[in-house]
C-alpha cells in the first residue's frame, strides 16, 4: 500500500501527531520549529508556536497539553497558559520524542544535538510533576507505544536499528528490556511508532521511505511505502481509528523530495488504539 499526501510541506521536521476527539482530531509537531500543527476538516493546517522546540504532545485528562520542549516538560492550559518546569537536559542535549503510559505519566527522552552516541535519557514525568530517569545512555531516544493490555511496551532507540521491548509492572516499571526486532539497515533506521488493537507495532523508518507493522511475534507483514526518504513517526486516526497518519522530515536534506515534510495518509482497515492522556 502507498500514503497519500494530506497536506504540502508544511514541516521542516515532522513528528510526533496524535489524534485526540478532544483536540478535533489530528495535531503533530514542526519539533524544531517549536510549533504545533492541527489538522482542519477541511484539510487546512493550523500552526501554533510553542518554544524553541516542541519534541512532544498530549492531551492531559483535565484539558489541554503536556508538552517536552527543548530541555524541560510543560503543562498548558486550555486557554494557552504554559507552565514550564524546571529544565532537567544537560547543555547539548535536547528532548526528542515519547508517550503517555496507560496510567497517565508521560516518558519522553532526549538526544545529543550532535546525536553523540549515549547522549539522551529516556525520562518519565509523573502527575504530581516529578520527573525521574527511567534509561541513562541512550542515542536517540524515539518512538514508545504499549500493547493492547499495558502489559509491555515497544521502545525505539534509533542508533540501535532495533525496537527493544518492556515487560511493564505498575510497581516496577518497564523492566527485561530484550530486542523485539531488529531493523536492516538498508532498510531505514526505526523511529517513531505506533501498536495498533491486534497488538500490532507499526514503525517509522528513517530513510527508508516506508512505516513497517510487525505483528506481535516480531513478524513482518504489512509495509506502507511514501514517496520521501525521512518518514518519522505514525498514529491512528479517523472515527473508527482505523486510518494511519504518518509524518515526514526535510531536515538537513540538500536535494529534499517535493513532498518532504508534508503529512500523510493511509486507510490500514485495522484499528489502533486510544491515546492515553497525561493524569496530571
Amino acid at each position: 500500500m502507498a500514503a497519500q499526501p494530506l497536506t504540502s510541506a508544511v514541516a521542516e521536521h515532522g513528528e510526533g501527531p496524535v489524534w485526540h476527539p478532544g483536540w478535533g482530531g489530528l495535531r503533530w509537531v514542526d519539533m524544531l520549529a517549536g510549533d504545533v500543527l492541527s489538522l482542519g476538516a477541511d484539510g487546512a493546517v493550523g500552526r501554533t508556536h510553542l518554544d524553541s522546540v516542541a519534541a512532544v504532545i498530549r492531551p492531559r485528562a483535565g484539558g489541554g497539553m503536556v508538552a517536552a520542549l527543548e530541555d524541560r516538560f510543560a503543562l498548558v492550559d486550555p486557554d494557552g497558559t504554559i507552565d514550564r518546569l524546571p529544565p532537567h537536559c544537560p547543555p547539548g542535549v535536547r528532548m526528542n520524542e515519547g508517550s503517555c503510559d496507560p496510567r497517565g505519566r508521560l516518558y519522553a527522552g532526549s538526544m545529543a544535538w550532535d546525536a553523540a552516541p549515549d547522549g539522551g535519557t529516556l525520562y518519565r514525568l509523573d502527575p504530581d510533576r516529578s520527573v525521574r530517569t527511567v534509561l541513562p545512555a541512550v542515542g536517540i531516544s524515539n518512538g514508545l507505544a504499549w500493547s493492547p493490555d499495558g502489559s509491555t511496551a515497544y521502545y525505539a532507540d534509533t542508533t540501535t536499528g532495533r525496537i527493544d521491548v518492556f515487560d511493564d509492572d505498575p510497581e516496577a516499571g518497564l523492566t527485561g528490556r530484550r530486542p523485539f526486532v531488529r531493523v536492516p539497515s538498508e532498510a531505514g533506521a526505526p523511529d517513531g511508532l505506533t501498536v495498533d488493537a491486534d497488538g500490532g507495532v507499526w514503525v517509522a523508518l528513517w530513510g527508508g521511505s516506508a512505516v513497517h507493522r510487525y505483528t506481535p511475534d516480531g513478524r513482518l507483514d504489512d509495509r506502507i511505502e511514501l514517496p520521501v526518504r525521512q518518514v518519522t513517526a505514525c498514529t491512528f486516526g479517523g472515527d473508527r481509528l482505523d486510518e494511519l497518519f504518518i509524518t515526514t522530515s526535510r531536515q538537513g536534506l540538500t536535494d529534499p523530495e517535493p513532498l518532504a515534510g508534508a503529512l500523510f495518509h493511509a486507510p490500514v482497515g485495522i484499528a489502533g488504539l486510544p491515546v492515553a492522556p497525561f493524569a496530571g
